[in-house]
C-alpha cells in the first residue's frame, strides 16, 4: 500500500462558473472577506485570488481557531500581515466576539466613507464578498454575522451552491459564494485539503489520507499520536500501526481480523469531527 504521488485534479464545473460570476459581480463589491482554515493557512488559500478580486480591500479571516496549533498558525498570520493582509483568527463555533471583523471592515472602508462624506453623500451599506475554498466556515461566518441561520452549513464541501446576497444589518450586505479551488493541486496541498475535508474524501484514496494524518502527527505532534492512539511511534510498515489502532479500538470483522476500512474512517473522522485539536498541517519553515 504505497502512497500515490500523481498530481491531483479536482475542479468541479461549478467552480469555474463561480469564478466567472464573482468577476461579473465585483463592480458591486466594496471589500473581500477571504476565509481560510487556520489549520492549513497555505493550502486553504485560493492561489489565484488576486486575479479574481483585483485591488479590492480585503480581510483574511482564519477560522477554526479552537482546532489549530496557535503557535504555528501565528507564524502564518505574521507572514500574511507582512504581505499587507489584515488577518483575524477566530472560532466561529462559539459566541466569540465579532467586533474585530466589524472594526477591521470599518477601517478598510474608511477612505471610501471619507470620500462620500466630502461629496456630501450618505454612507451606504458595505457590500462584502465572502470567498474561500470549500468547508472553511464561510456559511458559519455569515450566520454569525447575521445573528441567525440564513445559509446552510455542513462539515463537508459543497454545501453552498449559488451566489446569493444576504442582508446582515443596516451596515453590511454579504455576497455568499460556493467554495472555489484551482484546477491542479499538488500532492501535499491535496492531502491537507482531503484530511481537513475541504475536498471530497473520495478524491484521494482514504488509506493515503489516513496515513498522511498519522505521519503528520508522528512528525509534529507525537504527544497527540500517543494520547489518541496509544502509539509512541509509527511502524516502518505503517499497515502494522493501523492494525494496532484497529485492535485497540475494536475495529474488527468476524473472526477477529482487522476492519481496515473502519480504522481508516476512524482516523479521518477524528480530524473531521474535531477530536484531534491543536494541529496545523501547513508548516511555515
Amino acid at each position: 500500500m504505497k502512497m500515490n504521488n500523481n498530481p491531483i485534479q479536482y475542479y468541479p464545473g461549478h467552480m469555474a462558473k463561480t469564478k466567472r460570476l464573482i468577476k461579473e459581480n465585483l463592480k458591486y463589491i466594496d471589500i473581500i472577506y477571504e476565509v481560510v482554515d487556520s489549520r492549513m493557512p497555505k493550502s486553504s488559500k485560493i492561489i489565484d485570488i488576486e486575479e479574481i478580486i483585483k485591488d479590492k480591500p480585503k480581510l483574511m479571516i482564519m477560522t477554526k481557531a479552537d482546532l489549530c496549533d496557535k503557535k504555528e498558525t501565528e507564524k502564518w498570520i505574521k507572514y500574511y500581515e507582512n504581505l499587507g493582509y489584515k488577518v483575524i483568527l477566530i472560532n466561529l463555533e462559539n459566541n466569540s466576539n465579532l467586533k474585530p471583523i466589524l472594526n477591521a471592515t470599518e477601517t478598510l472602508l474608511k477612505e471610501k466613507s471619507e470620500k462620500r462624506k466630502q461629496q456630501g453623500l450618505l454612507n451606504t451599506k458595505a457590500r462584502v464578498l465572502v470567498i474561500g475554498i470549500p468547508n472553511v466556515g464561510k456559511s458559519t461566518l455569515i450566520n454569525r454575522l447575521a445573528g441567525k441561520k440564513v445559509v446552510g452549513t455542513g462539515n463537508k464541501p459543497g454545501v453552498t451552491k449559488n451566489l446569493s446576497w444576504i442582508r446582515v444589518n443596516d451596515k453590511i450586505e454579504l455576497l455568499d459564494t460556493p467554495g472555489v479551488l484551482w484546477p491542479k493541486l499538488d500532492q501535499k496541498d491535496a492531502l491537507n485539503l482531503a484530511a481537513l475535508t475541504a475536498i471530497k474524501e473520495e478524491t484521494l484514496p482514504l488509506f493515503d489520507i489516513a496515513c498522511y494524518i498519522l505521519k503528520t502527527l508522528e512528525k509534529y505532534y507525537p504527544n497527540i499520536l500517543k494520547e489518541r492512539y496509544n502509539l509512541e511511534y509509527l511502524d516502518e510498515d505503517i499497515v502494522l500501526s493501523i492494525e494496532e489502532i484497529g485492535k485497540k479500538r475494536g475495529c474488527l470483522i468476524k473472526g477477529g481480523d482487522i476492519d481496515y476500512n473502519k480504522v481508516v474512517s476512524l482516523i479521518i473522522g477524528d480530524v473531521k469531527n474535531g477530536y484531534i485539536k491543536g494541529v496545523t498541517f501547513d508548516r511555515y519553515e
